[in-house]
């Protein structure tokens, strides 16, 4: 029999629907029956392609006997963190602040019937294991300590929700510097791995942040040292297994230091951000390379996690109950493809591509390349597996759409379709219709799946990477009517969340603070920043008081240890360095090739025959030789 998830939309409450747990969705009914019955609440946040959360399913929530416990003493609140990322937020900063180290998922919460939490933790095994206290035991302590109203413990929970209550704090300025670029490198190159690239030990993330603003303090100062970090990086995670070469697109994260062993999620917004990466570096440094794996990135995402012009959030790591069973490969599976191919010594090709008779994941083999050079074979190799993986089953799709990782895949497209305009007409399709689906009675809204109507409203996330798309749409089509609906979601982001230098993130159901740092993906802080200096110059010089302002505020920090807050970074540096913006007839500036100065934004004006270059409150020069524009930029500095 299911329970109330039944009634949800989201995926991954739908996936929970059948679970013994009695579980609520997120609802004023849970916390009411909570006090009635004075019964302790238990929190469970985590998305669908998680895998860990998969296994707290299997092995906790699924079980009847601690399922017929829990029913009894707790009431339960199952929480889709794609869906309400402020709920997710509000209680990552408690397990932080509980256990003085970042969470993660699953999010585990028990708090008091009066819902003052007082325990955080991540994935609890079902019995006490390997000094891990288990769901059963922690529960039955928990039950018989709200039963007998537990001094300390009541009082713990005060202490607690009233630590997380947000503080009007002092803010501690300081001087905002171009100390900021050698500190950035200095730190960025503590944390590179010069044997695989990437920064730090497994698992390995992306850090497609960190990546591109190495990529802009290459393009300010041409330092051969940072290029080979980013490159090194680059060509590093194509090679293969973070990276697939069958379908395209990219892995969550690798569970080793080289890259081969993918957590096998793929995410929209991975996707998206690392498209963006190897196209911008592909433009600026012409590597046809980098373009190829942009597009075929682009590709995956049209092929597997589109419909109706949006994108989908994620697609899971396990299939038929196996992680990865849909990627990988046996043995014996390439050595019959590559002999179908004709190629002379199978077993040697196999080899070169790191298919051995052992294995390199769990007994079967992950395709990964020895070399960015690719063999001859590859494309028809990868071609074949292709088809061997439609007799498979595809893992799990969650079809539910976010406004701000859609934006950051339309953005990608604008950026990609500069050297193929396929990708730009896809990208206006998306935009509109994102534009149609995510606006209800003038409202933006978060979240919502394909054909219904979105009920979430929109958070400054999704405002901040909507208007930066929209100002690439801008850049890529010269049509006013993108610029004009930056500016309007701009002030109403500024009207929701803005106070003083200070960001909110949300100020709903919890009121929190935007992140400075650049997580899961770049900080909405860092991006709504880069949307207020882009319109300052734009469109009216007022947006670049409040980007300053923001800057401002987090300053002290931001100066300290630049390498944790990567996108507000380059907004320092563009802040310090200046920004140029080209006006001239559209036709003309479809016609500007690559500028290497990377704070530069195109305007139309039809009544310009030259290019006239321009600053914020005045113009320098002008020319009708494109080819001359770096070299005037570069006056101007």
């Amino acid at each position: 029999m299911s329970n109330r998830l039944a009634f949800e939309d989201s995926p991954y409450l739908q996936q929970h629907k059948n679970n013994p747990l009695d579980w609520y969705p997120w609802c004023d009914e849970a916390f009411e029956k909570a006090r009635n019955e004075h019964k302790a609440i238990f929190i469970s946040i985590g998305y669908s392609s998680c895998h860990w959360c998969h296994v707290m399913e299997h092995e906790v929530f699924e079980n009847t006997q601690i399922a017929e416990f829990v029913n009894q003493h707790f009431v339960c609140i199952k929480v889709d963190r794609e869906e309400r990322p402020d709920i997710d937020k509000h209680y990552q900063e408690l397990h932080s602040l509980l256990n003085r180290r970042s969470g993660g998922w699953p999010l585990s919460i028990f708090c008091t019937p009066e819902n003052k939490p007082f325990y955080a933790a991540t994935y609890i095994p079902p019995y006490n294991q390997n000094q891990m206290m288990g769901f059963s035991e922690l529960t039955a302590i928990i039950a018989e300590k709200v039963a007998q109203n537990d001094e300390k413990l009541f009082q713990n929970a005060d202490e607690i929700t009233a630590f997380m209550q947000p503080k009007n704090e002092s803010v501690q300025a300081t001087l905002l510097n171009d100390k900021i670029i050698p500190l950035f490198v200095q730190q960025a190159q503590h944390n590179y791995d010069e044997i695989n690239g990437g920064f730090s030990k497994s698992p390995k993330f992306p850090h497609v942040s960190t990546l591109t603003t190495i990529l802009t303090i290459d393009r300010l100062q041409s330092d051969e040292k940072i290029k080979t970090i980013l490159t090194h990086t680059l060509d590093s995670m194509a090679l293969g297994g973070l990276f697939d070469h069958v379908d395209g697109g990219f892995c969550r994260y690798s569970t080793d230091e080289s890259w081969l062993i993918p957590h096998f999620e793929k995410m929209t917004y991975d996707n998206a951000l690392l498209c963006t990466l190897y196209a911008q570096t592909g433009v600026v440094y012409n590597e046809h390379r980098y373009l190829e794996i942009a597009k075929k990135t682009a590709d995956f995402m049209l092929r597997f996690m589109m419909e109706d012009d949006l994108f989908y959030s994620a697609s899971d790591a396990d299939s038929e109950g196996e992680e990865g069973k849909y990627f990988i490969y046996t043995y014996d599976e390439i050595i019959t493809v590559l002999e179908h191919l004709s190629i002379s010594n199978p077993h040697e090709a196999a080899q070169s591509i790191g298919v051995t008779k052992e294995g390199n994941f769990e007994g079967h083999c992950i395709i990964r390349l020895s070399s960015n050079t690719q063999p001859e074979w590859f494309e028809p190799l990868c071609s074949e597996l292709k088809i061997l993986r439609q007799s498979r089953a595809y893992p799990f799709i969650d079809r539910k759409v976010i406004t701000a990782w859609n934006a950051m895949m339309i953005e990608s497209l604008f950026i990609l379709g500069k050297t193929d305009t396929i990708y730009t007409e896809q990208a206006i399709r998306s935009l509109h219709r994102l534009l149609h689906t995510m606006q209800v009675d003038e409202k933006l809204k978060h979240s919502t799946l394909i054909h219904k109507t979105p009920k979430i409203d929109a958070f400054l996330e999704d405002y901040a990477y909507l208007c930066r798309t929209l100002i690439e749409a801008y850049q890529s089509t010269f049509d006013e009517r993108y610029l004009i609906d930056a500016q309007r979601f701009a002030n109403k982001a500024l009207e929701l969340y803005y106070e003083k230098g200070k960001w909110y993130f949300s100020r709903g159901t919890f009121m929190t603070i935007a992140e400075l740092d650049d997580g899961t993906y770049p900080s909405a802080l860092g991006v709504m920043v880069n949307v207020l200096q882009n319109l300052g110059l734009l469109v009216d010089p007022k947006y670049s008081h409040f980007a300053f302002k923001s800057l401002e505020y987090v300053s002290l920090k931001l100066m300290k240890t630049p390498i944790y807050y990567p996108t507000l970074t380059t907004e320092v540096i563009r802040h310090l360095k200046e920004q140029r913006v080209i006006k001239g007839s559209s036709a003309n500036l479809s016609h500007i090739g690559v500028i290497r100065y990377p704070f530069v934004l195109l305007k139309n004006d039809e009544t310009l025959e030259e290019f006239t270059l321009c600053g914020e409150n005045s113009c320098f020069a002008a020319t009708k030789d494109p080819s001359k524009l770096d070299e005037l930029i570069a006056s101007t500095l």
